[in-house]
């Protein structure tokens, strides 16, 4: 695998605040070229826009962080879970990858390195946007309210995935006056976070749009707002809220969402589809496109689908998939939950063709070989794997590929009111009807709405879309499901606050882990 690391530069990612960079990623350094003094920008719509746009950009970063490599969120945290390994071209690629994949980390190297970063990038671009917003000349009042609201979700959901991953961090809701600043901010009570994330989603539930037009496919929609609310909830174990939130959105189980549309898709496969973007199943997908033509040097600065690459086997290409650099190999163990699924039916379950590529049968059907990647066990996650048809004809090929990420779909929410149903001691005739009609969708027979099965259906129907780790560690699973790994109780629940983040700071290291 190709890749470029660029010096480090900054004190901290929480100085950045009185600077702007629209949709650039050189947050690492101080005064990075060709940026704009927050001082002087947003003055105009189209600046506003700007504005906005570069406070969506976090979203789709698959490199860059303190070490500046790969940090799309699927591929550590897939990484970190029973469905993948972190593979590869050996043990020292991408080490961020392999030290969550042996629960090796430490302080100084691991993931964390991209996520902190990464996500306070987003929660100091939402903060400016935030701060200047009612002041924009000529901006209606109109795209200043769905421009609020638009951040007010991005700053949720950026706070969300802090608190998942880290817990205890910063709460930070103004920009900074200083860079001297940043030595002064205490972390937060995890408590309050969720409360200003619940706020945050609260308001700008009502100022966002139902549905987009096309050109505007990737934006902020009520339902996404509501979908995270109703997640947010679920993680903080408000059942009964949480069904309340997901009830909006799914409406009558297998039928359309009155309002928003959304509906199961027909076709499983298709669900996943470069060909089928913004489908009626996606509730907040994350565009990639191929149309910038990226090569090597727009390192930091990718927008097509990086991971794409990454998934595919290595050394081999046919007429079908493109092929790849071997990495997040399937585990034996999420292959054989598809062979002999929890239904005790003995039927290998239907999303298995479609969720993973057995390569050692197609190698030998086709009478080829592939190169074995690190950990390499012959399946591969194939939901995300670069197709032939797809190689861009621009740019480097591999850097370019189209396929979006469905951060949130209907059926994780028919799933997770499923689950907070059943946790919360509701409807469970409804609970059943939920995950009834995502496996109906696949011809599955139905099962009984027990916490297990719920649990087990999450697995299949989600394999490999970034969730798995997540969920063993709310469930309180992963010490057991993940011992195999290494995983160590009352520590890798969390992962390390930055090494860098931790000098000259108020921050407190994580338990477990050495400053």
């Amino acid at each position: 695998m190709k890749r470029r690391y660029i010096k480090y530069t900054a004190v901290s990612l929480l100085g950045m605040s009185s600077v702007f960079v629209s949709c650039k990623k050189s947050f690492l350094q101080l005064n990075p070229k060709g940026e704009f003094s927050e001082s002087s920008y947003y003055s105009t719509p189209d600046q506003a826009f700007a504005g906005l746009v570069a406070a969506y950009d976090p979203l789709l970063t698959e490199t860059g962080g303190i070490d500046q490599t790969y940090t799309d969120v699927r591929g550590p945290l897939n990484a970190a879970s029973d469905d993948c390994y972190a593979g590869g071209g050996g043990s020292s690629d991408t080490p961020d990858w392999q030290l969550w994949n042996d629960y090796q980390l430490t302080s100084a190297a691991g993931p964390q390195n991209g996520y902190w970063p990464i996500n306070f990038l987003g929660v100091t671009r939402t903060n400016i946007i935030l701060s200047k917003i009612a002041g924009v000349p000529g901006l209606s009042a109109a795209l200043a309210t769905r421009y609020t609201a638009e951040a007010e979700f991005l700053r949720a959901h950026y706070y969300f995935d802090l608190e998942r991953l880290f817990k205890n961090v910063p709460l930070i809701l103004t920009p900074l006056a200083s860079a001297t600043d940043i030595y002064n901010q205490p972390q937060a009570k995890p408590a309050d976070v969720y409360a200003q994330i619940e706020k945050d989603l609260t308001a700008a539930i009502p100022n966002l749009p139902q549905t987009v037009v096309t050109a505007e496919s990737g934006r902020v929609t009520q339902g996404a707002a509501i979908a995270l609310l109703g997640k947010v909830y679920l993680y903080e174990q408000k059942y009964t809220q949480a069904a309340q939130e997901f009830a909006i959105i799914n409406g009558t189980p297998g039928g359309t969402t009155p309002g928003f549309g959304y509906a199961l898709q027909t076709s499983f496969p298709a669900i996943f589809s470069p060909d089928n973007k913004f489908n009626s199943e996606s509730i907040f997908e994350i565009n990639f496109t191929p149309g910038q033509a990226y090569t090597w040097n727009n390192w930091d600065a990718f927008k097509g689908s990086v991971y794409s690459e990454q998934v595919g086997p290595r050394n081999f290409s046919d007429a079908i998939y493109a092929g790849g650099w071997g990495q997040n190999p399937v585990t034996q163990q999420l292959h054989d939950a598809f062979v002999t699924p929890y239904d005790g039916s003995g039927v290998k379950d239907p999303r298995y063709g479609y969720t993973i590529l057995n390569m050692d049968s197609l190698a030998a059907l086709e009478k080829t070989t592939y190169q074995a990647s690190y950990q390499n066990t012959g399946f591969f996650a194939l939901k995300y794997i670069g197709l032939t048809k797809y190689l861009s004809t621009q740019g480097t090929n591999i850097l370019n590929f189209p396929n979006d990420y469905i951060e949130i779909r209907l059926a994780d929410t028919y799933l997770m009111e499923a689950e907070a149903l059943i946790q919360g001691g509701g409807d469970a005739s409804r609970a059943a009807a939920l995950i009834n009609a995502v496996r109906h969708r696949v011809g599955l027979a139905p099962v009984a709405a027990t916490l297990a099965n719920i649990k087990a259906e999450r697995r299949l129907e989600l394999a490999t879309e970034g969730h798995r780790w997540f969920d063993l560690v709310r469930w309180g699973d992963a010490p057991t499901v993940l011992g195999f790994k290494g995983f160590k109780a009352g520590t890798n629940e969390l992962l390390p606050i930055p090494l860098t983040d931790l000098s000259a700071t108020k921050l407190v290291q994580n338990p477990g882990y050495a400053n």
